[in-house]
């Protein structure tokens, strides 16, 4: 309950044709895997919306250095800025290890 109450009036994203396609991209050209489609799509989501930045802990398909780059031109290409992607720690001055 604590959870649901910090998280009131914040505003919820639309998942929009954009959004969708976007996500597609991701996935067709193999950064993020089919399996992980709602990671393709989390990313997306950011990105379309023009937020700043996107923290996960997921770091093996969203704040993973590895990907980021092509993750970037797939948004550059599309006509979006990515957000910076981070883990919490990372965007508060910390490190992974």
């Amino acid at each position: 309950m604590k959870r649901v109450r910090a998280v009131k009036g914040i505003s919820l994203l639309d998942i929009t044709d954009d959004v969708l396609d976007l996500a597609e991209g991701f996935v067709a050209l193999k950064i993020i895997p089919k399996k992980a489609g709602t990671d393709a799509l989390h990313i997306a989501l950011a990105a379309v919306h023009s937020m700043d930045f996107l923290l996960s802990w997921n770091c093996k398909h969203i704040a993973n250095a590895a990907i980021v780059r092509a993750v970037e031109g797939v948004c550059r290409m599309r006509g979006f800025a990515c957000p910076v992607i981070c883990t919490p720690e990372e965007l508060m001055g910390g490190s992974r290890g």
